[in-house]
Order: C-alpha cells, then sequence, then structure tokens
C-alpha cells in the first residue's frame, strides 16, 4: 500500500516488493493517487491500482438502461462459468464497449505500508475489511497510527525506503530479478541525487553493488546535453570552452593602439560622412568685384585719353641721329 502523493522512492519500493513476492502470493499494489509521467520509467508500473481489494468481481454496463434487461442466467459448460444477459424484445444487447469489469472487497491477511508519516497518508486502513489484516510498515522514519492498531515495524535510518526494501528482500529469501534490482536501484539513486546526499554511507553502496550484480540497470532521468536544445547563440555548459592563454601588452602600447584604432574608425566614418553631403556646383573663377562708380570713373578716363591725342602729336618729326652720309 502506497501513501498518498507517493515520492519516486516509496514507488519504487513497492514495485519492487511486488514484483518480488508475485510468484509466491496473490499479492497487489494499491495507490490512491494516479500515477503521472515521472513513475512511466519504472517496471510494473501499470500494476498499480486504485481499486483496494479483489475479492469480489463487478460487472457493470456503461450507458445501458436495466429496464432492458429481460433476464440473467448462468450455467456452467466445460468446467468454465458462463454468464448470459439477455435483452428485452426488439432491444439490443450491450455492446463490448459497454462492458466495465472492476473488483471490490478486501480480502488481504497482510497489508504492507511503504514509507508514511501517519495515519492520514494511508485512509484504507479505516476500512472494515482490514480490521484483522496484519499490519507491516517499511520507511526511513517509525510512523504514528492514531486508532493505536498494532503492527509490525522495519523503520531504520537509511538513504532510502529502496535501501531498506533490498535488505529485506535479501534477509527474507525473497526472490531478486533484474526487474527488482533496476527499481530499487533507481529508487536509491533518485532519493540520494546520485549518491551526493549526506545520508549515503557504506551500507548503501553495499546494497547498491549487490543490486547491480544481480542484473540492476541504471536508468538516468536526465536528457543528454545536445546542441540542439539550446537556441542560437546560446553556449550548452556541458560544452567547456576552449582555453586562450591571456596576453600581456605594455599600458602605454594598449593606449596608443587604442588611440589608433579609434581614429582608423572615425576616418572612414568622417570620409561617407563627406561623401554623402551634398556639394554646390563648381563655377569658374570670377575677379574680384568692384564698386559700380570706381568702375564707371574708369571707363570715362579711358574714353577722354583717347579722344585727345598726345601733345607732341601735331608737332614736325626731326629725325636725329649719329651717322652722317
Amino acid at each position: 500500500m502506497l501513501p498518498t502523493k507517493p515520492f519516486f522512492d516509496q514507488v519504487a519500493s513497492g514495485l519492487g516488493l511486488y514484483l518480488s513476492l508475485r510468484d509466491k502470493k496473490d499479492v497487489q499494489v494499491y495507490s490512491t493517487t494516479p500515477m503521472t509521467v515521472e513513475f512511466n520509467r519504472l517496471i510494473g508500473v501499470n500494476k498499480i491500482s486504485q481499486e483496494l481489494g479483489n475479492k469480489n468481481l463487478i460487472i457493470r454496463f456503461v450507458d445501458y438502461k436495466a429496464s432492458d434487461i429481460e433476464r440473467v442466467s448462468y450455467d456452467i459448460e466445460n468446467g468454465q462459468f458462463r454468464l448470459t444477459v439477455i435483452p428485452k424484445q426488439r432491444i439490443n444487447p450491450p455492446q463490448k464497449e459497454q462492458i466495465e469489469l472492476s473488483y471490490t472487497g478486501i480480502s488481504a491477511d497482510t497489508v504492507v505500508m511503504i514509507g508514511g508519516a501517519n495515519e492520514s497518508h494511508f485512509p484504507a486502513l479505516a476500512t472494515k475489511e482490514l480490521t484483522s489484516a496484519n499490519i507491516v510498515h517499511i520507511g526511513i522514519r517509525d510512523i504514528s497510527l492514531a486508532s493505536n492498531k498494532s503492527y509490525i515495524s522495519f523503520a531504520k535510518p537509511a538513504s532510502s525506503v529502496s535501501e531498506i526494501t533490498a535488505s529485506l528482500i535479501k534477509e527474507s529469501g525473497l526472490a531478486m530479478d533484474e526487474d527488482v534490482a533496476t527499481n530499487l536501484l533507481m529508487g536509491i539513486e533518485q532519493t540520494t541525487n546520485n549518491y551526493t546526499d549526506p545520508s549515503v554511507n557504506a551500507e548503501t553502496f553495499m546494497i547498491v553493488s549487490e543490486l547491480m550484480r544481480t542484473g540492476g540497470r541504471r536508468v538516468s532521468s536526465q536528457v543528454p546535453l545536445a546542441p540542439t536544445n539550446f537556441p542560437p547563440g546560446a553556449i550548452p555548459s556541458g560544452f567547456p570552452r576552449p582555453f586562450q592563454p591571456p596576453t600581456y601588452q605594455p599600458q602605454g602600447f594598449q593606449a596608443r593602439v587604442q588611440a589608433s584604432s579609434q581614429q582608423t574608425t572615425q576616418q572612414p566614418v568622417q570620409q561617407m560622412a563627406q561623401q554623402l553631403t551634398p556639394q554646390p556646383a563648381q563655377l569658374p573663377p570670377q575677379p574680384p568685384s568692384q564698386p559700380v562708380a570706381n568702375k564707371t570713373q574708369d571707363v570715362a578716363q579711358e574714353e577722354e585719353e583717347e579722344k585727345e591725342p598726345p601733345k607732341d602729336w601735331l608737332q614736325p618729326k626731326i629725325y636725329k641721329g649719329t651717322s652722317l652720309s
């Protein structure tokens, strides 16, 4: 019997004990809480039932009116029981999809509680069918029962309930195969966080070694790191980065390199800005401009000079020379 909202270790321990007893005893694993995805890697998890007891078989017809049944009869044919359901005239019989089978009633003589701290974790103990049943508890701490029921306790300090269960199976001489060892090994590793919990001791490693010798397999619950598990640009922590030795440069050299890099960076930017800036159209050089009044006076003086000939223009011309002929 598993407690309400069981831990992984408790489910692994219960399934390990169930697989070890099923060949010799009529045994059932019961839990009030449905199993979730985290327990799927345990062997035999589909054998966990939410219905306590299997003493009586109940047959139900889902979405079928009881008034449509004429009668029910049974007979024994070749030593096999046969149940016949006869519907009324012009009424179809129940379909296969409408048949629902379940069990009720508890005929257990021994109830083994896995883990838990008090009676509220096992509400089924309050049923009348378990009044005369022997109660056994397996856990890493004692349990307190408010009803003052007598029980046998195998609780003791350990790294996990699976460790205690493995020890009990060995001491009792019960069957220990690969499936049992694998479940118990997973329970120990899950609870101790891969043997890093302070509760792990030499006894724990002895139990683990025996489980692995029996054929227990280590089933990891962690997804291996792969580059596809990370977004673009992310560096997985599981992959070491290449080592880059540090380089030493004098402080003055670093300053000059930084300044030159800044100048080199600024020059292309300035050149690009100059290229993008619109330039005005270039015109041929013009002579320096002068005031309009001065220009008018110069023109008048030139005209007067042209109208008045030189003073020696009307005088006779006398040739003077040094040679005599």
